[in-house]
C-alpha cells in the first residue's frame, strides 16, 4: 500500500464535488450538454463510493496495525499511523454527511404544506 502524498489534483477535487471546472453543477452542464450525460454521477453513486473508500481505509488500518502488532519488519509505525488517521478522517466524514442528510430530512418532514 503506498501512503505517499500525491500533488493536488483541482480537476479531480471538483469531478468528487460534483462540479465542472467551471462551478457548474455536472448534472446542469450534462443537460446543456447531452453528450456528457455519462459523466453525470447520481448522489447515490458518490454516496456509495464515499462509504466503500472509508471501509476501505479502515480495513487498511487494521491491516497494518494486525501486521505491526505481529513483528513483521516491512511496516513501520509511521505507516500505520498515517493509515489509522486516514481512515478516522474518512469515518468522521461519512458520519458528518450522515448527520447532516438526517438534519435534512427532519427538517423536510417538519414542514407544513
Amino acid at each position: 500500500m503506498d501512503l505517499r502524498l500525491q500533488p493536488f489534483n483541482f480537476e479531480q477535487a471538483v469531478a468528487r464535488a460534483g462540479l465542472t471546472v467551471r462551478g457548474e453543477p455536472i448534472a446542469a452542464a450534462a443537460a446543456a450538454n447531452p453528450a456528457d450525460k455519462a459523466t453525470a454521477a447520481s448522489f447515490k453513486t458518490a454516496m456509495g463510493q464515499a462509504l466503500r473508500a472509508a471501509s476501505d481505509a479502515q480495513l487498511d488500518s487494521e491491516g497494518l496495525a494486525r501486521e505491526l502488532q505481529l513483528g513483521n519488519p516491512t511496516v513501520s509505525l509511521e505507516q500505520t499511523m498515517v493509515a489509522s488517521v486516514k481512515s478516522q478522517l474518512a469515518f468522521q466524514s461519512v458520519l458528518a454527511v450522515r448527520n447532516r442528510m438526517v438534519q435534512a430530512y427532519t427538517e423536510i418532514m417538519n414542514m407544513q404544506v
